[in-house]
């Protein structure tokens, strides 16, 4: 077997920039317009077509509560595709989580409404919703990976921005292709069968990116560690008891990401439409401009990572976030559109800059034989404290208190993970060949 490896590790040839960049960015690209699609749908539609709740409010928060399945389910699928990633590779699990994301995803637009098959509706979407978050729990951690992996020295940072970069595309292309189907249809298509379309749609944007990562060769840092020994046996054993600090430290890092993200599109776009009396159209298109500020944020962080360090840019994010929760209110009830627009572009560019360096730091946490577990359950576990439940409290907090409660937990989320950037070590010049 030692033999194997060696030879395995000598032959792997390496991945250009340009492959190593594409198959991450188009990987995250369909895990955010996937999810985002989901959370849209939720926000306008999931409520009335699976659930017979009488009551507008009641079907909201079961929607917003099948939204936070899939977070659930997250960690367990940084569990099996993380073991198979640090076992076999990265290449094959990176490929396997993209299949049954995509495919889950596509059985959720062709998924029957209560009207059709009754109690039944609810109960396969949550089982999609379940799957879908499987196979998300092992897509960050990979991309991340290849990226990080492929870097040269000094740019691990640049690198790991490829994948950062992949939500601000996907959620630019699930929210256009929403506003598009809010132009072009009436409520009653877009309720009956036009929501459908993007879920549909998922299956092309899952064969381009499956045609791109088919195509990689597995990472150099992995070759090198595989040729020196075989991998761990079970890695999420030796991950959480070796290294369970740097799990929690960097789930809680990832708070204030999730918490930033899903306030300001999910729950956002819900009360804009309900209770701002935006239509729905234009509040898409709002979320369509705040998004590019985000894609702007995401080079500059990583730039800035690269050059002063992980921590830096993450504290100073982290308090900068801290202070957006107290312009939540005040922006988005002063009756004007660019308020609200200011609103959502301040709180997408830091989460940019909270999110870009990200994708280098989870993965140098970690060592090689356990990295591709650690980084994703991390990643993952972060989710459910930032995201799983993040659109439904928030509905539950602005009935109990208004907006600056929403707020509150916001600012709640990143002072939690602000607290947990000062307690790690500075990780720029952490050795990713390290096997232990």
């Amino acid at each position: 077997m030692s033999t194997t490896y060696n030879e395995a590790a000598t032959a792997a040839p390496s991945n250009s920039t340009a492959r190593v960049a594409t198959a991450s960015i188009v990987g995250t690209a369909i895990e955010f317009y996937d999810f985002y699609i989901y959370a849209t749908a939720a926000a306008l539609v999931i409520g009335p077509v699976f659930f017979p709740q009488s009551s507008g409010t009641a079907q909201m928060l079961a929607s917003f509560l099948t939204f936070g399945i899939a977070f659930i389910a997250r960690p367990l699928g940084s569990a099996l595709f993380g073991h198979f990633g640090d076992r076999i590779g990265r290449k094959s699990t990176l490929v396997a989580s993209l299949l049954l994301m995509g495919v889950c995803t596509t059985l959720i637009g062709l998924l029957p409404g209560y009207d059709s098959i009754g109690a039944w509706a609810p109960i396969l979407l949550c089982v999609l919703r379940f799957g879908q978050g499987l196979g998300l729990g092992g897509e960050w951690g990979g991309a991340a990976l290849l990226a990080t992996e492929n870097a040269p020295k000094g740019k691990r940072a640049w690198f790991g921005m490829f994948p950062q970069l992949g939500p601000s595309i996907g959620f630019l292309a699930a929210n256009g292709l929403f506003l598009i189907l809010a132009m072009s249809l009436n409520d009653e298509q877009f309720r009956s069968w036009g929501w459908r379309i993007p879920f549909i749609l998922s299956a092309a944007l899952v064969m381009i990116g499956l045609y791109a990562r088919l195509k990689l060769h597995e990472t150099p840092v992995f070759a090198k560690a595989v040729a020196k020994e075989a991998p761990v046996k079970v890695p999420l054993v030796e991950l959480f008891s070796q290294h369970w600090l740097p799990v929690l430290l960097g789930a809680a890092s990832m708070v204030v990401c999730y918490a930033l993200f899903y306030i300001t599109t999910a729950f956002s776009l819900s009360y804009g439409v309900s209770t701002l009396g935006y239509s729905r159209e234009t509040f898409l298109g709002l979320l369509c401009f705040a998004v590019l500020f985000m894609g702007l944020a995401t080079p500059i962080a990583a730039l800035a990572s690269d050059r002063y360090g992980r921590k830096p840019v993450l504290i100073v994010g982290a308090i900068l976030a801290i202070l957006s929760g107290f312009t939540m209110e005040p922006l988005l009830t002063h009756g004007s559109t660019w308020a609200v627009a200011l609103f959502l572009a301040l709180e997408l560019f830091l989460m940019g800059v909270t999110f870009a360096p990200m994708g280098a730091l989870l993965p140098e946490l970690f060592p090689t034989r356990v990295r591709y577990t650690g980084a994703s359950a991390a990643y993952n576990l972060g989710g459910i404290v930032g995201a799983s439940a993040a659109p439904f409290f928030a509905t539950k907090l602005v009935a109990m208190g208004g907006l600056s409660y929403v707020g509150g937990y916001v600012s709640a989320a990143a002072l939690l993970s602000l607290i947990a950037v000062l307690c790690l070590k500075e990780t720029r010049d952490n050795d990713l060949n390290r096997v232990a």
